[in-house]
C-alpha cells in the first residue's frame, strides 16, 4: 500500500502498535516506509526504549530528564551494546579446534531458584551449555561457595532490578559472558563479587553493593547501566574496557582504580570495544554555547558575572572608560562574532578621542593665546629623538585603535576544536583509545572517584564528579584523558597528577573544590586545555615541586586564592588563559617557582594580577593585565623574574610594585592608566603575614620545600637559561609609562636600580621620583615628558645618575635635586619653571647638560647646594634667566665653563639640537640588554610603527 494512502498521522498511530521485528521489517519496504519509521523517534521508538526493563533511560545517571537526540539510535546502541559478548563466535569460525564454542542455534533458557529447573545457579552452571541463557528468578540467591565461569553463558535476572539478589563470589574463566538486571552482594568469605584474568565479561543494568570487580589482563569488560553503592572496579594492565552510564556512591577508596600499562597481550573483545568506543564517542557531539543554559551561566555574561563594569581613567581633566574584564572579554571578542567586535571597536574609537594626549595641553589652560604664541618662538624642536616613536604609540588614537585590533587577534580564547587542530599531541591524546573508557558516568558521596597509577591509562568524558574526598588521582608515570567533565564540591583537590603523571585535561568544568582544582607536582606534566575552573575555596591551578604542564586557553575565574599559584621550582608554560575576578592574585609565583606565562588576559582579581616573592623567576611576557583592584603585577621580597611586552592598564594601585630586594628585569611593557604610580618601588620587607589572605600560609607543601633542592630537568635549565639575560641590578628598561594617576615612576629603595630608555609620559605626578636611594639608582636615556608635576624628583641623601635622558615640557622644575651624583649629557627642555633645581644639600655634578627654560632659570641653586656645574649649554627664554647662584659657601659650588645661548631666529633655535641630536639617543641603536633579549618575539600587544626608523638609530625599529 502506498504511503500517500492516508494521513501521516493516521500511519503513526498504526504503526505504534508494531512490535520491534515488524518495525524492522516495515523499514526494509523501501525509503518512504523508512522515513514513516523514523518520524516514530518520540512516540513508539520512546516507549520501546524506556518500556525495556533491561535498559535504563539513554541519559542515566546524569541527565536522566534530558531526551537524546535519538531515540531509535539510543534503542539501537543499547542492544547492539547487549550483543558484544556473542561477537567472538565470528572470530572463531575459521578455527576448527575451537568450534565447540560457536552459539548453536538450539541455545537454551535454564531458570533458577523457586519454580525453577535449578534449586542454585551453581547446579545450573553444570548442566549449562556455551552461550545458553541462565534466568535467575525473583528472590535471594545465595551461594555458598565460590562459582567458576567454566563456559560462555548469560545470567540475566527476571522482572525489575532489585527482584533478583545474587549473594556469590564468581570467576569467569571462558571467553565471554554476560550479567544482566540483578543486584550482587559479596558472600560471606570475600568481598570480591566477580573476577577475570583472560575472558570478556558484560554487565548491564546492574547493582553492586559493599563488593569489588577485579578484572586482570588479558580479560576486558564492558559495563553499562550499573549502579555500585560502596563498590568498586580494580583493572589491572586491562588493555581496552568501557564504563559506561554507570553510578558510583559512598566508596571508601577509589570507586575505579587502574593499576599498570595496558598489555599488549589484547583479548578478542578489545577490537569490538574500540569500535564501539568510537561510535560513540561520534554520537557526544559538543553543546552549542548558544543554546546550552550551563554556557550561558559559566560564561563571562550577564548572569555569571552581573552587568558590564568599567574602571574609570582620568587623563589630564577629561575621562575615557577602559573594559573591565567582562568589557575586555567583549573587545577581545570570545563570546562575540567579528561584526559585533567592530562596534565595540567603533565606540572604543569615540572614547579615544578623549585619550589623545597632546604633548602640551597638560597646562593649556594657564597659558593665554600671547603667551602660546611667544612660547613657540622660543620652543626647541625634541620630538625627533630615538623613543619619539614609542612616544607616538601613547599619543596616537589610530594607533590605539590598531592596539585594541591586536589585542582581539591575539588574546581571543582558543576553543577546543581549535587547540585540536593546532596540537598534534592533543589531537593525538584526545582520540587515544586505551586502557579504561569511563562514559558519561556519576560519581558522588565517596572519597575517591578514579586511582590510575604504575603507568595506568584511563579516558574520562562526560561524567560528573561531586562530593568526593578527590575526583581523580594520577601517578607513577601514568596517563589520564579528561574530556568534557563536571568535578565539584571536593574536599580536596578535584584532579591531583604527581610522579610524572600526565595526559589531556580538556573542556572540563572544574568548580568549588576545597582544595586546587588541578594539582600538579613531582613531575608531573599534563596538557590542560580549555577548561573552566572557578569559584574554588583555594586556587585554581597549583604547580608544585617540579611540576611542568602545559596550561592554555583555559578560563580560571571566581577562586579565594591565586588563580595559579607555581612555586618549588614548579616550571609550567601558562598561555593563552582568561584569569579573572579571583579574590587574590591572578597568577602567584612562590618559592623559587618558574614558568613561562605568556598571552594570558588577566582582569580584575583582587590582589595583584601576578605576584611574584620569594624566589620565584618566571618568564611573564605580552600579557594583558588590567582592571584588577590592586596592582598590576607585584614583585615581592627576593622576587625576579622577566617581565617582558606585557600591557598593564586600569588597575586601582600600581601598575607594577617592587620591592628593593628583588631582581626584577621589566622590559618593553606598555603601563598605563593606573590609579597609583606606574612603576614603584620599595625598600620595606614582607612580614610573615604579608601574604594576601589564602595566599601562602595556609597551603601545605612540606614534601615539596623538603625536596626542593633537587636536581631540575637538564632540558628545561637550557631553555629557561636560553630564554634570560642575567641581570645583577633590578633594570627597568624600555617601556611606556604613561596617564598614571600618580608619578610614572616612585623609588624609595635600599638596593641598586637601574632605570635605563623608557618612555614616561603624561603622568599626574611627577615623572621620576626618587625618595630613597641608599645605593645608586640610574636614570639613563630616558625621555620623561608632560608629566603634571616636575620631570625628576631626587630626595635628600639619595644617589644617582641621571645621564642621556630627554626632560620635556613638564609642568614643574625639569629635575630637583637634594640628593648626591651625576647629572650629565641631559636634554632639559621646555619646562614650566626652573630646568635644574638643586636644594638644601645637595652635592651634584652637572655637567655636559642642554638646558632652556622659558619663564625661569636654567639652573637654581638654594641653601647649602653645593657641587660643580660645568660646561653646560644653557638656551636663554623669554625670562632671560640663566643660573641662579647661591649666597654662600661659593668655594663649595663651582659653577665654570657654561656656555648662554640667545637666538633671534627661528632657523637658528632649529639647529639647535642637532649636534648631537634631541636626546635620549644610544649610539649604535638598542641597549645592550635589549640586543640580548632580541631573539625573543616581541610583544604582539606593543603597537607597530608605521613608517621609516630616524637616521640617528630608534631603540623601538631596531627591537622589531
Amino acid at each position: 500500500m502506498e504511503v500517500g494512502g492516508l494521513p501521516v498521522e493516521l500511519w503513526q498511530l498504526i504503526l505504534s502498535y508494531l512490535r520491534l521485528p515488524d518495525l524492522g521489517r516495515c523499514s526494509l519496504v523501501c525509503r518512504a516506509w523508512y522515513e514513516l519509521i523514523l518520524s516514530l523517534d518520540k512516540t513508539r521508538w520512546r516507549q520501546l526504549c524506556l518500556g525495556c526493563l533491561k535498559h535504563r533511560h539513554p541519559n542515566w545517571p546524569n541527565k536522566p530528564g534530558v531526551e537524546p537526540q535519538s531515540w531509535r539510535e539510543a534503542f539501537k546502541q543499547h542492544y547492539l551494546a547487549s550483543k558484544t559478548w556473542t561477537k567472538n563466535v565470528q572470530d572463531l569460525e575459521s578455527s576448527n579446534c575451537l568450534s565447540l564454542f560457536r552459539r548453536r542455534k538450539g541455545w537454551r533458557q535454564l531458570c533458577v531458584g523457586a519454580g525453577g529447573e535449578f534449586g542454585s545457579l551453581q547446579a545450573a552452571l553444570a548442566a549449562a551449555s556455551p552461550y545458553d541463557r541462565l534466568v535467575l528468578l525473583p528472590g535471594v540467591h545465595e551461594e555458598q561457595g565460590e562459582l567458576l565461569l567454566k563456559v560462555p553463558v548469560e545470567v540475566v535476572g527476571q522482572g525489575k532490578l532489585g527482584d533478583v539478589v545474587l549473594l556469590a563470589s564468581i570467576d569467569q574463566r571462558c571467553p565471554t559472558a554476560r550479567l544482566c538486571n540483578m543486584v550482587f552482594m559479596p558472600a560471606r568469605f570475600t568481598s570480591v563479587l566477580y573476577k577475570t584474568t583472560s575472558g570478556y565479561v558484560q554487565f548491564d543494568n546492574c547493582n553492586f553493593e559493599s563488593g569489588q570487580l577485579q578484572v586482570h589482563a588479558p580479560g576486558t569488560c564492558q559495563v553499562k547501566f550499573c549502579t555500585f553503592t560502596q563498590s568498586s572496579i580494580h583493572l589491572r594492565s586491562v588493555a581496552l574496557c568501557i564504563l559506561e552510564n554507570c553510578e558510583f556512591t559512598g566508596s571508601e577508596n577509589a570507586s575505579v582504580t587502574v593499576e599498570g600499562c595496558p598489555s599488549s597481550d589484547r583479548n578478542w573483545a578489545c577490537k569490538h570495544l574500540a569500535v564501539l568506543a568510537k561510535s560513540c564517542a561520534a554520537s557526544m557531539q559538543e553543546p552549542d554555547p548558544a543554546s546550552c543554559p550551563v554556557a550561558k551561566r559559566d560564561g563571562w555574561g550577564e548572569l555569571l558575572l552581573g552587568p558590564m563594569r568599567t574602571c574609570k581613567i582620568v587623563v589630564g581633566e577629561e575621562q575615557s572608560s577602559f573594559p573591565s574584564a567582562v568589557g575586555a572579554q567583549a573587545l577581545l571578542g570570545s563570546a562575540q562574532e567579528d561584526t559585533e567586535f567592530g562596534d565595540n571597536l567603533q565606540a572604543a574609537k569615540e572614547e579615544e578621542e578623549y585619550l589623545a594626549l597632546d604633548s602640551n595641553s597638560s597646562d593649556s589652560d594657564l597659558r593665554s593665546d600671547d603667551e602660546e604664541d611667544v612660547r613657540a618662538a622660543y620652543k626647541l624642536p625634541y620630538q625627533a629623538h630615538s623613543l619619539s616613536p614609542m612616544l607616538a604609540n601613547i599619543t596616537h588614537s589610530r594607533l590605539q585603535s590598531n592596539r585594541l585590533r591586536a589585542l582581539q587577534r591575539d588574546l581571543k580564547l582558543k576553543t577546543l576544536q581549535q587547540e585540536l587542530q593546532q596540537d598534534k599531541e592533543a589531537q593525538s591524546l584526545a582520540s587515544s583509545l586505551q586502557g579504561c573508557i569511563i562514559r558519561q558516568c556519576l560519581f558522588r558521596d565517596g572519597k575517591g572517584g578514579i586511582f590510575i597509577y604504575s603507568r595506568g591509562e584511563a579516558k574520562l568524558e562526560g561524567s560528573i564528579f561531586r562530593d568526593l574526598t578527590y575526583a581523580v588521582r594520577c601517578i607513577q608515570n601514568s596517563k589520564v584523558i579528561m574530556l568534557r567533565n563536571d568535578i565539584h564540591h571536593c574536599k580536596a583537590s578535584g584532579i591531583f597528577l604527581r610522579l610524572s603523571a600526565g595526559g589531556l585535561i580538556a573542556d572540563n568544568n572544574i568548580y568549588s573544590n576545597c582544595e586546587a582544582g588541578v594539582d600538579i607536582r613531582k613531575g608531573a606534566n599534563p596538557l590542560v586545555l580549555c577548561n573552566k575552573i572557578h569559584s574554588g575555596l583555594r586556587s585554581g591551578i597549583v604547580v608544585v615541586g617540579n611540576g611542568k604542564g602545559i596550561i592554555r586557553s583555559n578560563q580560571i575565574y571566581g577562586n579565594k586564592e591565586a588563580g595559579i599559584y607555581i612555586l618549588y621550582n614548579g616550571n609550567p608554560a601558562v598561555s593563552g588563559n582568561h584569569i579573572f575576578q579571583g579574590l587574590a592574585a591572578g597568577i602567584a609565583v612562590n618559592e623559587n617557582g618558574r614558568g613561562q606565562i605568556t598571552g594570558n588576559v588577566i582582569c580584575e582579581n583582587q590582589w595583584g594580577g601576578a605576584d611574584i616573592r620569594h624566589g620565584g623567576d618566571p618568564v611573564l611576557r605580552n600579557n594583558l593585565i588590567s582592571c584588577g583592584y590592586s596592582d598590576g603585577v607585584v614583585v615581592g621580597e627576593c622576587g625576579k623574574g622577566l617581565i617582558e611586552g606585557n600591557a598593564i592598564y586600569g588597575n586601582k594601585g600600581c601598575g607594577v610594585w617592587m620591592m628593593s630586594s628583588s631582581l626584577p628585569h621589566l622590559i618593553n611593557n606598555q603601563i598605563s592608566h593606573n590609579s597609583i604610580y606606574g612603576v614603584a618601588v620599595f625598600c620595606h620587607k614582607d612580614h610573615a603575614g604579608d601574604y594576601p589572605p589564602g595566599q601562602g600560609g595556609g597551603e601545605s607543601f612540606q614534601e615539596e620545600r623538603e625536596g626542593a633542592g633537587g636536581e631540575n630537568d637538564p632540558d628545561s635549565e637550557e631553555e629557561y637559561l636560553a630564554a634570560r639575560h642575567p641581570i645583577s641590578v633590578a633594570l627597568v628598561e624600555l617601556n611606556s609609562i604613561n596617564h598614571n594617576g600618580a608619578a610614572g615612576l616612585h623609588v624609595k629603595s635600599s638596593e641598586a636600580l637601574n632605570i635605563i630608555a623608557n618612555v614616561i609620559h603624561a603622568n599626574r605626578d611627577g615623572g621620576v621620583a626618587v625618595l630613597q636611594s641608599s645605593q645608586l639608582t640610574r636614570i639613563a636615556d630616558n625621555s620623561i615628558s608632560c608629566n603634571s608635576q616636575g620631570g625628576v624628583l631626587v630626595e635628600a641623601e639619595c644617589q644617582v645618575e641621571l645621564r642621556g635622558n630627554g626632560i620635556y615640557e613638564n609642568s614643574s622644575h625639569g629635575i630637583v635635586s637634594k640628593g648626591e651624583g651625576v647629572i650629565m649629557e641631559n636634554d632639559i627642555i621646555g619646562n614650566h619653571r626652573c630646568g635644574l633645581q638643586l636644594l638644601q644639600a645637595a652635592d651634584m655634578k652637572v655637567t655636559k647638560n642642554r638646558i632652556q627654560s622659558f619663564r625661569d632659570y636654567g639652573i637654581a641653586l638654594f641653601d647649602e647646594a653645593k657641587g660643580l656645574v660645568q660646561e653646560n649649554l644653557i638656551f636663554q627664554g623669554r625670562s632671560k634667566k640663566s643660573i641662579l647662584r647661591p649666597m654662600s659657601s661659593t668655594e663649595d659650588c663651582i659653577i665654570q665653563n657654561n656656555v648662554l645661548l640667545t637666538f633671534k631666529k627661528r632657523f637658528d633655535m632649529e639647529c639647535m639640537l642637532i649636534n648631537p641630536p634631541a636626546r635620549p639617543h644610544i649610539e649604535g641603536g638598542a641597549p645592550r640588554s635589549c640586543m640580548a633579549a632580541g631573539s625573543q618575539r616581541v610583544s604582539s600587544i606593543t603597537t607597530r610603527v608605521d613608517g621609516g626608523c630616524h637616521n640617528h638609530g630608534s631603540i623601538f625599529c631596531t627591537i622589531l
